[in-house]
């Protein structure tokens, strides 16, 4: 329907075309640069479904009608209001710098964008995502919002050094207010021009894929921003244009508006969305935002404690129903493109696919294993962790549906919570990160953020996510500037020069995370069946496993050293260490010898020596 609604030129007319899906609206006039703001020199006439269309002939308009100007249309609601809006279909929105107001811009490309990313294959990241979750405004440790050209030169290097073979960008859309993290969107069609023009974006996608990496899009689909300057709200006067009416419409915890998936013109809408960031800026797939909030009319605020939970209590049958026709027209228009649901609840078939009756979705986030670390890290000493209740939750997943795990996302590094790291050493980071002293607070923080990481990748999906930073330990939290904290960028940037100094412990969890993608990529680790556990101690803190060939053994005690220690290996034969935690180049205390040949005994043991706070990954010679 992008193609129909909006700004458009015909060739056939000679013209362009402005067309609004508007169906309570009394009248509805197009202004803008073009006509000197005139409110009423340009009618638009309605037809029977409720579209209103206008057509501005090219040579009386050629020379006003033009790329960059801007336009709105006021619309004579059904409430009788009088209300210069945004086109919903709008291809660009600007803020204007003096008045802040936001007004639709004409966006006419003069050659179409040269894309290069033809041999560009998807088969990996979609077999096995490792996914980059990024802000790009705040990709920059300059203390300003960054750009998409900006972001394309500085950081996809990064991205690509570090292994990752998918990028998630979050804030897309157009949204007006900058520290909503992109979650109150309005113009849907918009790319934001924040970070630059739609052409800029294209062309970071066009580079990603140059390097080999995919590109998502977390997509708001969930909810959209309550303004009616800027947003949808109200649109035609009415309540129920685009949203459920009365209290249904409106979430009180995000304070935004709800779809009403329903109706088929809002399903025409959100289809048509997701074509059109496929088709125009050839994103490789989508992270659906507030799943959860989607599936239920409660919006997930219930005990998920038994069956009848997720089918037979307040699932909103439209909004599943949405998400399949979603998820086939994603895998129609790429089969191998990725389809992810930000879910929480577990329900059943979320992950399976339509023709087999579930609701389509390639991978679930995983999203109670970083809920379970910063409860763990919260309110539990080390010598209180339960690696029963760690193995349940690293495991606890439906079979033949795939999950991505994550220690931790955006959601956990923002204002009023913390990192991990930030929660495992605290204020110790500003002072106590230098290579050249040594810290217990600062040991204790390097060694259980790399074994989080770790237990987390290996064990717990067929995916894993990191948001930007947070894999080399990124100290404090995401602010973005408001008037509480005096509109500073103080907190909404990455500081890159952390992990660039070599005296600072940062690059050593850098290099740990770098050694740790690759492992899962040289063994398909992530794609190999789930983990077999080979020994859990809960007293000693110790848990090993098998998986992908490779064995894991994490040692979480936080004192004591174990020699000898027995464990059963899944075959006979002998097995070696070829890579650990405690080494020096990843801020251990290289208390490891890889040369080292464990033999199996007749019952299959090895014997080996377990430091504390360490992980080891083994390999069985062949």
């Amino acid at each position: 329907m992008h193609e129909y609604y909006g700004v458009h030129f015909e060739k056939m007319r000679n013209g362009w075309v402005y067309r609004e899906w508007a169906p309570a609206a009394k009248q509805l006039f197009l202004m803008g640069d073009f006509n000197w703001w005139d409110r009423e020199s340009h009618p638009m006439r309605r037809n029977h479904r409720g579209d209103w269309e206008i057509f501005l002939p090219f040579e009386d308009y050629k020379h006003t009608f033009v790329h960059e100007s801007k336009i709105k249309v006021r619309v004579i609601g059904a409430n009788d209001t009088s209300l210069d809006r945004i086109p919903a279909y709008i291809r660009r929105v600007i803020q204007d710098e003096v008045t802040h107001d936001f007004a639709g811009q004409l966006w006419f490309e003069s050659a179409p964008f040269s894309w290069s990313d033809h041999a560009f294959l998807l088969h990996e990241a979609a077999a096995m995502p490792l996914i980059y979750e990024a802000h790009v405004g705040m990709a920059l440790e300059d203390e300003k919002v960054g750009t998409y050209r900006e972001f394309e030169e500085l950081i996809l290097p990064r991205i690509k050094a570090g292994g990752y073979n998918a990028i998630q960008l979050m804030a897309v859309m157009e949204h007006p207010y900058y520290g909503s993290f992109g979650y109150h969107v309005s113009n849907y069609f918009a790319p934001t021009s924040r970070f630059g023009t739609p052409e800029e974006l294209k062309s970071l996608v066009n580079a990603a894929h140059g390097m080999g990496i995919a590109v998502i899009m977390d997509i708001v689909h969930s909810h959209a921003v309550k303004n009616v300057n800027e947003g949808l709200n109200e649109f035609d006067g009415s309540e129920h244009q685009y949203f459920h009416p009365g209290d249904r419409g409106y979430h009180e915890g995000w304070d935004s508006k709800l779809f009403d998936y329903g109706k088929w013109e809002v399903q025409q809408f959100l289809l048509s969305n997701i074509r059109y960031w496929m088709e125009e800026f050839h994103f490789d797939g989508f992270r659906f935002d507030g799943a959860t909030s989607m599936l239920y009319h409660h919006h997930g605020h219930t005990d998920f404690g038994s069956a009848d939970k997720y089918f037979d209590e307040g699932v909103d049958d439209d909004a599943l129903l949405y998400f399949q026709l979603a998820n086939t027209l994603i895998h129609q228009f790429n089969g191998e493109a990725i389809s992810i649901a930000e879910e929480v609840s577990g329900m059943p078939g979320l992950c399976r696919k339509v023709k087999d009756g579930g609701i389509g979705f390639d991978y679930r986030l995983a999203m109670g294993i970083p809920d379970f670390w910063i409860k763990t890290l919260k309110h539990k000493q080390d010598e209180e962790w339960d690696l029963f209740e760690l193995w349940h939750e690293l495991t606890n997943r439906p079979r033949k549906e795939k999950s991505i795990a994550y220690a931790e996302s955006h959601d956990q590094a923002l204002v009023g919570d913390k990192s991990i790291a930030f929660w495992l050493m605290d204020k110790e980071m500003y002072y106590s990160m230098t290579v050249l002293e040594q810290n217990l607070v600062v040991d204790r923080g390097v060694a259980l953020h790399k074994m989080i990481r770790m237990i987390t990748l290996s064990l717990g999906g067929e995916g894993y996510l990191t948001f930007i930073g947070n894999e080399f330990g990124h100290p404090e939290w995401v602010d973005f500037p408001r008037l509480g904290n005096e509109w500073s960028y103080k907190h909404a940037r990455r500081q890159w020069s952390l992990v660039d100094d070599p005296l600072l412990r940062y690059q050593q969890l850098d290099l740990w995370d770098k050694v740790m993608i690759q492992l899962a990529k040289d063994h398909q680790l992530l794609a190999a069946a789930p983990a077999q556990q080979l020994y859990l101690d809960p007293d000693k803190k110790i848990l090993a496993y098998e998986r992908g060939n490779l064995i894991f053994v994490f040692s979480f005690h936080p004192t004591e050293s174990f020699f000898g220690f027995p464990i059963r290996m899944p075959k006979s034969g002998t097995y070696r260490i070829f890579l650990d935690s405690d080494e020096k180049i990843y801020g251990g205390f290289a208390r490891l010898d890889k040369s080292v040949a464990y033999k199996t005994d007749k019952d299959q043991m090895v014997s080996l020596y377990v430091p504390n706070r360490v992980v080891m990954v083994m390999e069985r010679e062949k």
